[in-house]
């Protein structure tokens, strides 16, 4: 056999990266290969199995829960999407959702996790980074913005408008109708409702739900006014626990690699090798270090499946550091 790396071997030197890729492809491949004969369970991939066999068969139609925000927040929404009765204390910020959970305080928290139209929110995967748990299901849920006010406010005395940092940026192009008014950020959409109503200005306005207006009397001015006519935000429910129920077809992970070139290469071919389909790849600057970046992958591949188990067996080789975030159902 001839030896791969000998320009001899090659047409021309432009080949070369092209042949490298491909043989260091066939080495990816080789070693999945071996590893079905060689590998075994890792104490990950014993604790995952032990969660199939002891998580509940049925998830939970009431708990304790943890929301950031206030009354008629989305993730309040969300809540009711993923349980029937949900008991919900509400937090002033997406961090004390996690410290929550993270204290026992609540069972699970529900964050949003990403936009259809504005991207992820960063804030989550910064705070991932930290604390340790486990996503047990996630929904996606339709997410119409209104423009709510005092009943006494017509459209044309807005000065100002809050709303959520996400909010405010789905609805970017809406807000181009209101030059002269401050756009102002808050904590939460359903916070700036009730900003507006507590409010002794008659020329400030909210951006939230529907829902908004009627828990804190507000107006409707407009309705459905995000840029985009399908706008979805996912939300994730976390546990201190690793939970796994019966159906979990999706895994969230976060991994580092080594400053060497292809190194995510590797692991995204031995996903190709694995059959399973990445569905999403993003990258966070790691907090306090310059200029290293945590990768964060979301693939699908069922839970009971071989090539999970393979999958789940190789992070240690594949990576640098590794933290799997939990396989879960997502609710549509």
């Amino acid at each position: 056999m001839k030896n791969i790396n000998n320009k001899s071997t090659f047409a021309n030197e432009d080949m070369e990266s092209y042949n490298r890729l491909l043989y260091n492809t066939i080495v990816e491949l080789e070693k999945d290969h071996e590893s079905k004969f060689t590998l075994e369970d890792t104490a990950l991939v014993k604790k995952i199995k032990a969660a199939r066999e002891e998580t509940p068969k049925v998830f939970p139609e009431t708990a304790q829960v943890a929301c950031q925000g206030v009354p008629g927040a989305y993730a309040q929404q969300a809540c009711g999407r993923l349980f029937r009765d949900p008991q919900i204390m509400y937090m002033k910020n997406f961090e004390g959702v996690f410290a929550a959970v993270d204290q026992g305080l609540c069972h699970y928290g529900v964050l949003p996790l990403e936009n259809s139209t504005a991207g992820s929110v960063n804030k989550i995967y910064d705070l991932m980074m930290k604390y340790d748990f486990y996503i047990v299901r996630s929904v996606r849920l339709r997410v119409d913005h209104s423009l709510l006010a005092k009943t006494d406010t017509e459209r044309k005395d807005i000065r100002e408008i809050f709303s959520h940092e996400q909010a405010i940026s789905q609805c970017e192009d809406y807000l181009k109708q209101f030059p002269a008014a401050k756009i102002t950020a808050c904590e939460n959409t359903a916070e700036a409702a009730r900003m507006v109503a507590d409010s002794d200005r008659n020329d400030v306005a909210a951006l939230a739900s529907g829902e908004c207006g009627q828990i804190y009397g507000l107006k409707l001015l407009e309705e459905a006014v995000q840029d985009g006519n399908r706008n979805y935000t996912r939300f994730i429910c976390i546990s201190k626990d690793m939970e796994i129920y019966p159906g979990a077809d999706k895994t969230s992970m976060m991994l580092t690699v080594t400053h060497k070139p292809g190194s995510l290469f590797n692991v995204l071919a031995r996903f190709y090798a694995l059959d399973i389909n990445l569905f999403k790849l993003e990258s966070r600057p790691i907090p306090d270090k310059d200029f290293d970046f945590m990768f964060y992958f979301d693939v699908e591949a069922n839970v009971y499946s071989d090539k999970f188990i393979r999958m789940m067996n190789q992070t240690d080789e594949l990576s640098r550091d590794f933290k799997y975030l939990g396989s879960y159902i997502e609710v549509i």
